[in-house]
């Protein structure tokens, strides 16, 4: 990455966590990913250097099923594009991964554009975007690209017998579909669980600040002392998802406490969050504490305005306690799905601003536990060096927080309740936890 660094910013390098994040966008931007294939493995590769090679890289074999669900064939690509009549080559897939729909199948066809037309995708609306068009399921081919190119060809060729040129050197055969997954062991045998998503090619903020976010709190995690365990899952979008539910529901059942998508966390704009069909286990819960305090503005959405793997998380008899967490949330900002979801629209300061959100959220979790007070009535905190020696209206101002916080702790309600009734902001309250512990005040409730 020092590397990385020298050639992108001039030299000297950075310690900032922005431009880390930044760095590895960059580096995974061109990589062409799907639900399956070697760009998907090159990807996990990458993250696992970052993660000093922790990372478990898992294949599973096309076929397999996964509940309603079978895995699907492998696809890869080498080359994809067209040539016009006049030898202009357009739609180039190295170009940009987007001009190829997702899993078309191996073609070498000359096509009037009369017959060409029905296989090329874009968007009226969005005359210079590329759209991201895929055809998992169903055998197809097809290209995309700008509007305004499309309607520039149909001007030109819409009664021409001339040909198209088109060539598609992929291979869609029996394989296997790959994921990524690391667990960092804590005190504790309770997860929480970061999962994010490695299929969608070349976009910035729907795809690759997800997996760079989550990269670097895997990195963060492993360098500390942790009281929860964490599970960082590294997945195809729904298939992945499926597929790792159906063979680890029990265990997450059994151990998970808090889990998150991430995703769309690399812009500039607001923060966000999908809550869970309730909208009030641990993970809302966290999620939204964080939110309040720190981030003004901030949109909640419901579960009815679902889209990523908060789907299968949070499914009926699946039930974990999940939620999803962006700056600008999927499908709310004209970019998404399209190639205008590029390096510019992400910045170093957008991912680390997602990066530190997430993170602010696992710190709450950390702290939050249920406690009971030990000693009956109002300790004297003067003695444990809790309170100022002269009373004053400004010191009991000052002080009103710490003695709501320890006054609530009754052995029932965790320290996330307690902040809220007592509107302070948890993390705040970080150094009167630990003084109480150390001072014998309080206990926790096992």
């Amino acid at each position: 990455m020092q590397e990385l660094a020298n050639k992108w910013w001039g030299g000297g390098g950075h310690n900032d966590i922005g431009y880390e994040l930044y760095l590895f966008a960059k580096l995974l931007f061109k990589i062409p990913r799907s639900l399956s294939g070697d760009g998907n493995r090159q990807t996990l590769k990458e993250i696992d250097k970052i993660l000093e090679h922790k990372l478990e890289i898992c294949e599973v074999a096309s076929g397999t099923k996964a509940y309603d669900w079978t895995i699907p064939k492998e696809w890869n690509v080498k080359d994809a594009y067209i040539v016009t009549p006049n030898g202009e080559k357009i739609c180039d897939f190295k170009e940009n991964n987007l001009h190829l729909v997702g899993y078309s199948t191996p073609q070498n066809l000359k096509l009037e554009f009369n017959e060409l037309k029905t296989h090329l995708h874009s968007l009226e609306s969005q005359s210079e975007a590329i759209p991201y068009i895929t055809s998992y399921y169903k055998e197809y081919w097809g290209f995309c690209l700008q509007d305004r190119l499309k309607k520039k060809l149909e001007k030109k060729y819409k009664n021409s017998k001339e040909k198209f040129e088109v060539v598609i050197n992929s291979s869609l055969e029996n394989g296997s579909l790959s994921y990524g997954e690391i667990l960092i062991e804590g005190k504790s045998k309770k997860e929480i669980i970061l999962s994010t998503y490695i299929c969608h090619p070349q976009m910035a903020n729907n795809e690759i600040s997800g997996i760079c976010v989550a990269t670097y709190l895997a990195k963060y995690l492993l360098e500390k002392d942790s009281y929860y365990s964490y599970r960082i899952l590294f997945l195809p979008e729904t298939i992945g998802a499926i597929y790792y539910l159906s063979t680890h529901l029990k265990q997450m059942q059994e151990n998970c406490i808090a889990g998150f998508v991430l995703t769309c966390l690399g812009d500039n704009q607001n923060y966000s969050f999908v809550t869970s069909q309730m909208g009030n286990n641990l993970a809302d819960r966290s999620t939204r504490h964080i939110l309040k305090h720190y981030y003004k503005g901030y949109r909640e959405y419901s579960y009815l305005e679902r889209g990523s793997d908060e789907r299968q998380y949070c499914a009926p008899g699946i039930d974990l306690p999940f939620c999803t967490i962006s700056r600008t949330k999927f499908g709310e900002y004209k970019e998404y799905h399209t190639s205008l979801d590029n390096l510019d629209f992400i910045s170093k300061e957008g991912l680390e601003g997602g990066y530190t959100f997430a993170k602010r959220i696992l710190e709450a979790l950390e702290l939050n536990r249920v406690y009971k007070n030990k000693i009956l009535c109002e300790p004297q905190l003067g003695k444990y060096g809790l309170y100022p020696t002269l009373s004053t209206k400004e010191s009991i101002k000052a002080i009103k927080d710490m003695r709501n916080l320890l006054m609530y702790c009754d052995g029932k309600r965790d320290l996330l309740e307690i902040a809220e009734i007592c509107s302070f902001n948890l993390l705040s309250m970080k150094e009167y936890i630990n003084k109480f512990i150390e001072c014998g005040l309080i206990e926790e409730v096992i």
